[in-house]
């Protein structure tokens, strides 16, 4: 008997290839995400899906449904995520090959260190480095302390019931980075908009790479200005120090790179961790009141257990290998589950789904990447969170939510995990 419908599914396979081989493949255009694809971007609470256990415990390397001929595979294991996240000779992170030029966004709106190979992702890097070491970062702090006792006067301002997303957990890492680049603060409100729909795939690619376009734009311009009239900042510092040697795209990929990694990720951490640290008055205590190394642990605990980026950057294998089991074929999509392998009973020790202050993990966690494309504002996010958090407890002892975790609005669909508001009483 024939089989129609595979026989169907074949031959619109063969249609796409053929599209493929002469366009590329448009990720902007993707109106949808098969159900099981959506897993690594889904939570139950602050938890991720069951399904992500299972396959780090059944398999180091979960094939993936992905539109098209796309063949993806999801690692959940913390070794196998710092095997893949290590190797720099296997992989490529450039996706501009994917993109042609009809779609919301194209090959001119991808760039910055998280989608630049070596030698130019190196070249790049060793440019902004210096900015994000932690004797440089120093000097931020009475700024950033500045900023965030202007957000809690706001807070308090507008009362009991208050959005603390709104008034505090957002505009900290935003002003901050916008400080830190250089940027206008005029266009806030729009610019910050754009920085949390890139990374919500909800609606498919075609809203997510349309902010990410938007946002580019923004970017080009700003760099375009800071030519003709560099500022303070580090555009401005980088186009006194690099001159033409450096070309607008390229600096306007780092200038995104550094917005949009430094500013949704530890928004969603002031947020999801303060919603964490009122489970138990006990945690809230110890940030208010503990040593350094107290708020040390509770940051680095809190970013092990929310772990907001979910998935790494895709890796594209350069060339035919066998990996964890699996062949894997050239051009083949590796994704990384970063909060499955911060979960990972291996690394985490004991209970890994519970937020523990005094668990010892063997090796250290996978919050901010690995490797070359480790987050470049890592300690910029620890700082922010080590200064934010104490003031934030010390300034509302009472501080509690509004309204119960489970009536809350997380995001549902996002590489970056957060919450739309948080409403607080105080």
């Amino acid at each position: 008997m024939v089989n129609v419908k595979g026989s169907v599914r074949r031959w619109v396979g063969r249609i796409l290839v053929k599209r493929i081989q002469k366009n590329g493949i448009d990720l902007s255009a993707l109106s949808f995400i098969p159900d099981r694809t959506k897993i690594p971007l889904q939570r139950q609470g602050m938890d991720a899906l069951p399904e992500i256990a299972e396959w780090r415990a059944t398999e180091p390397m979960h094939k993936l449904e992905l539109p098209f001929t796309f063949t993806a595979y999801l690692v959940t294991g913390h070794d196998e995520t710092r095997t893949v996240l290590t190797d720099r000779d296997s992989y490529s992170n450039d996706i501009r090959h994917l993109f042609h030029g009809d779609g919301p966004a194209t090959a001119d709106d991808i760039g910055g260190l998280g989608f630049t190979d070596p030698p130019l992702h190196t070249r790049l890097r060793k440019i902004v480095t210096p900015e994000f070491t932690m004797r440089r970062l120093a000097r931020l702090e009475p700024m950033v302390t500045e900023f965030v006792d202007a957000q809690l006067d706001a807070l308090e301002a507008e009362g009991p019931g208050a959005d603390l997303a709104k008034h505090v957990a957002f505009p900290i890492p935003f002003l901050t980075i916008c400080a830190l680049l250089g940027l206008d603060y005029a266009d806030r409100d729009a610019f910050a908009k754009l920085g949390s729909d890139r990374f919500d795939a909800t609606n498919g690619g075609a809203a997510a790479f349309g902010a990410v376009s938007d946002q580019r734009r923004f970017l080009f311009e700003a760099v375009a200005r800071q030519r003709k009239e560099p500022g303070p900042g580090l555009i401005g510092q980088i186009v006194r120090a690099e001159g033409d040697t450096i070309s607008d795209f390229d600096l306007a990929g780092l200038s995104d790179g550094i917005f949009t990694g430094g500013y949704e990720t530890t928004a969603g951490m002031i947020a999801l961790g303060t919603i964490v640290l009122l489970r138990d008055p006990a945690y809230a205590d110890l940030v208010r009141n503990g040593s350094p190394e107290d708020v040390d642990r509770v940051v680095e605990e809190l970013l092990r257990y929310l772990s907001v980026v979910q998935v790494a950057f895709p890796r594209f294998a350069k060339q035919d290998m066998t990996l964890f089991g699996q062949d894997v074929k050239a051009g083949d999509v590796i994704l990384a589950s970063l909060s499955g392998a911060n979960r990972d009973p291996a690394s985490a020790g004991e209970r890994p789904d519970e937020f523990d202050l005094y668990r010892t993990p063997p090796s250290g966690h996978l919050a901010f990447g690995h490797g070359i494309h480790r987050c470049i504002g890592a300690e910029l996010a620890r700082m922010e969170l080590r200064i934010a958090l104490p003031r934030l407890f010390r300034r509302f002892p009472d501080l509690a939510l509004a309204k119960p975790p489970e009536e809350l609005s997380f995001r549902q669909l996002s590489f970056v995990f957060g919450v739309d508001e948080l409403p607080v009483t105080f």
